[in-house]
């Protein structure tokens, strides 16, 4: 299923992307640093929720206390709560 997230204090400003049980697929951000995001998508892609979440939760940009790579860890969480609620 295609869940869009938006995201909070980063460049980025949504996250889009499919979610097959716990597998992540065909993500795209819109907005933020456009080289970067390419290549999380491209390293992301066919991961699990739980190993996104490993890499990427928690990393800080700038001080912000977030980052494009910890919204995606957030997003997929919320998504798969969001599909095992329903």
């Amino acid at each position: 299923m295609r869940y869009s997230y938006k995201t909070s204090g980063t460049c980025s400003r949504q996250i889009d992307f499919d979610l097959e049980g716990n597998v992540v697929h065909n993500v795209s951000f819109q907005g933020g640093c456009n080289g970067n995001l390419q290549a999380i998508s491209k390293v992301v892609e066919g991961m699990t929720v739980e190993q996104i979440e490993g890499y990427f939760r928690g990393i800080d940009c700038g001080g912000r206390g977030t980052s494009c790579s910890d919204q995606l860890a957030r997003g997929v969480r919320a998504a798969l709560e969001k599909a095992n609620a329903d």
